[in-house]
């Protein structure tokens, strides 16, 4: 199976379906972390020392969405920062979500 790292995210205009659980289930096995809520969206938090190192982090993660042209939720201050992940187009999970997790975690 291709690693998701190596994949590409895909532009969604809709018309599509929503992953289910047993489409989720695998690509959720290839990420470290990712917690998937109601089969609507992935989520993940990160623990940082400071500042500094969570707004670096929020500012990697931005390049990489805009590489991607999937952009994420993102919340973060002192410490810490949240990524929520979801196909807006759809209201719900698509594979290019995963992909997107996967290269937030690979830097």
């Amino acid at each position: 199976m291709e690693s998701l790292t190596s994949r590409h995210c895909v532009p969604c205009s809709g018309g599509v379906p929503r992953l289910t659980g047993e489409e989720i289930a695998p690509l959720l096995r290839q990420l470290e972390g990712w917690e998937v809520s109601e089969e609507h969206h992935l989520s993940k938090e990160y623990k940082f020392s400071n500042f500094a190192e969570a707004l670096g982090f929020v500012n990697r993660v931005g390049a990489v969405a805009e590489r991607e042209g999937h952009h994420p939720d993102i919340a973060f201050g002192w410490g810490y920062a949240r990524i929520q992940i979801y196909t807006h187009a759809i209201d719900g999970l698509s594979e290019s979500d995963f992909i997107l997790a996967a290269k937030i975690d690979a830097g």
